[in-house]
């Protein structure tokens, strides 16, 4: 059987994926977390807001109802459109209603924390 090439989706914050980000690369999979905007059901184009940072998804692969209001993740991968722009085309998606965003965002900033500590173990 052939080993599977689809990523987990790396663990980012809205924040993180900007065109300045070392990881902001086409075709990378993510997995993102933000509060539903808008979302267009005849484009499958649904708007997350995290702070004042907002991030396009594409749920065309999707069978999810989707509620303005509500905590959604998505996992997927990142596409750069010609200006820049980026979209996640999610393959995963769910609601997440109930997550404590904030406390999130903190236990997210210590396991890159703990990872660094592993890292630099490591290496010394």
């Amino acid at each position: 059987m052939a080993a599977s090439s689809i990523s987990s989706g790396a663990l980012v914050t809205l924040q993180e994926l900007n065109p300045s980000s070392p990881i902001f690369k086409q075709g990378a999979s993510f997995r993102v977390t933000g509060k539903l905007q808008e979302y267009n059901l005849e484009a499958a184009i649904a708007v997350i807001v995290d702070g004042n940072v907002s991030l396009k998804i594409d749920t065309q692969h999707l069978n999810i109802n989707l509620r303005s209001g509500s905590i959604y993740q998505f996992i997927g991968e990142l596409h750069i459109e010609p200006n820049n722009e980026a979209i996640i085309k999610a393959r995963v998606g769910r609601n997440v209603d109930g997550l404590d965003i904030n406390l999130y965002h903190q236990s997210l900033q210590l396991l890159r924390k703990f990872e660094a500590e592993q890292i630099n173990s490591r290496t010394s």
